[in-house]
């Protein structure tokens, strides 16, 4: 009996320590690097400072991205299957990363993404990865500039 309630007051401590730590499942986050600043993938939603949310509906979308075919035709690129031995440390910095949460309901004043291969786009990207998707350099790319669309950040 002493053994199921020292069992019962260690498990939501292990619990509260994991929630406290901010992450749930271990290993990195896609990130990346911007502007001196870190940008990353939250792993807890409600952590993040930033949440977007992607859409079918181009009409719907505050913000395009396209998926680029090439490197040089993008805004932005990953690529991290070259070479096996990543560099650690690559999203590491001094500062307290900007985190991103991709959300399924979003708030009236969040980036709405719409993804696509063709049309206009306020960001281009190319993704040629093991560890990001094209949802995810999207979500990061738009959360390094604030939310906000290229082109209006760049008219300002």
């Amino acid at each position: 009996m002493l053994r199921l309630k020292i069992l019962a007051s260690a498990v939501p401590l292990a619990v509260f320590a994991l929630v406290a730590r901010g992450e749930f499942l271990p290993g990195p986050h896609p990130c990346i690097e911007a502007g001196g600043a870190t940008v990353q993938i939250a792993s807890i939603p409600w952590l993040a400072q930033l949440h977007v949310s992607f859409t079918d509906d181009p009409a719907a979308a505050t913000v395009r991205v396209q998926v680029s075919d090439s490197a040089e035709a993008a805004d932005f690129a990953v690529i991290d299957d070259i070479d096996d031995d990543a560099e650690p440390g690559a999203c590491e910095s001094n500062g307290v990363p900007q985190l991103v949460a991709i959300s399924a309901n979003p708030a009236a004043t969040d980036p709405v993404i719409y993804l696509s291969q063709d049309g206009p786009a306020d960001y281009r990207i190319f993704v040629h990865s093991k560890s990001f998707s094209a949802r995810d350099a999207a979500a990061l790319i738009v959360g390094a500039h604030g939310g906000h669309r290229h082109l209006q950040a760049a008219s300002l």
